[in-house]
């Protein structure tokens, strides 16, 4: 059985500086109802006045509620929501971004080709409509650049895209080409003709929505399927996950599971409380489905300025640092596991 406790994030601040380990604020003898947590005290002072240990507030036993979707039909439920599951429209690629993803591949193929980094990694890849911004930092293959615009424009929200707000995108993504003169010229080498008329011509309609939406400057994110468009358990794609968390993925240790199952079957967030190696296993928890009792703790932890912790002798914890601690460990507070290196 799991426990989250809520923590101040001053306190926790306050302790990470003076080196102690967290001793977390818990709401203790609660429970969450109602998108609420209802604690008979909210201080660990009272628990100890009292002689005894304050117990966290334990959030993760309710199970979860599913509901089976059947094709055409309405579903409600007590928390008022109707969505009807219909067939997906056919979708058919613009020239736009049948140009976008052509270029993109090319830009792809030279960077391989120099051996040089690659955005999200190697392919195969999917083209995300996440605004991709293409420079050309350098000459030769491997001068390639991508920066992501303030804001990508996904494919289906381009029929709710105010031109002049998705026009602004363009001026910025001009200014920033500027920067980089080899750019167009490269551009021009790739086939990419259209890039100039792309970033000179103002956007006043669905037509010029439409166009940007679907160039190279929005729509080739280099991305895997599974982080493109993933669904956890398995993966966390973009177009399911909010970005900060999702973020996360494309830096963190390889031995850090940014994801983990919630005794109730559904999927959280979860990042460390301290640094790596400080021997503290607390794990925080960042991200976690609406309605969930998880959910509902990260909800009121956010509302009173505090954050949801789970203890590091839970199995949230241990799950996800499963690979820096020895094996068979009860807790995460242990000192970091030292892997044997591959003589070179």
């Amino acid at each position: 059985m799991s426990s989250i406790e809520i923590t101040s994030v001053r306190r926790l601040r306050r302790l990470r500086r003076s080196g102690a380990l967290l001793m977390s604020v818990r709401l203790f003898a609660g429970r969450v109802q109602r998108g609420r947590v209802d604690a008979a005290a909210s201080s660990p002072d009272d628990g100890r006045r009292a002689g005894r240990r304050p117990e966290m507030t334990d959030v993760l036993t309710r199970p979860a509620g599913r509901t089976e979707f059947e094709l055409g039909k309405n579903r409600k439920e007590n928390h008022p929501w109707e969505i009807r599951v219909v067939k997906h429209p056919d979708r058919s690629e613009s020239a736009h971004f049948r140009a976008a993803k052509k270029t993109a591949k090319k830009i792809l193929a030279e960077l391989a080709a120099e051996d040089a980094d690659l955005p999200y990694g190697p392919g195969p890849w999917e083209m995300h409509h996440g605004g991709s911004l293409w420079v050309k930092a350098e000459e030769g293959g491997g001068g390639w650049r991508m920066y992501r615009a303030r804001v990508g424009i996904e494919w289906s929200a381009q029929f709710c895209a105010d031109p002049v707000k998705v026009d602004r995108l363009r001026r910025e993504a001009g200014r920033l080409i500027e920067a980089f003169p080899l750019t167009l010229p490269a551009l021009d080498g790739l086939g990419y003709k259209r890039a100039r008329d792309l970033l000179d011509t103002p956007i006043t309609d669905a037509d010029g929505v439409e166009a940007w939406t679907d160039s190279l400057f929005n729509s080739c994110v280099p991305l895997s399927s599974p982080d493109h468009s993933g669904v956890l358990p398995k993966a966390a794609g973009e177009h399911h996950y909010p970005w900060p968390i999702k973020a996360a993925d494309y830096f963190r240790y390889d031995d850090f599971e940014l994801w983990v199952t919630l005794p109730d079957g559904t999927n959280a967030g979860v990042t460390p409380v301290n640094r790596r190696g400080s021997g503290n296993g607390e794990l925080r928890i960042v991200h976690a489905r609406h309605g969930t009792p998880a959910g509902e703790a990260v909800a009121e932890a956010q509302r009173r300025h505090m954050m949801a912790v789970v203890p590091p002798d839970s199995p949230i914890a241990l799950a996800a640092f499963e690979q820096q601690i020895p094996r068979g460990a009860t807790t995460a507070s242990v000192p970091l596991r030292t892997r044997r290196r591959t003589p070179s």
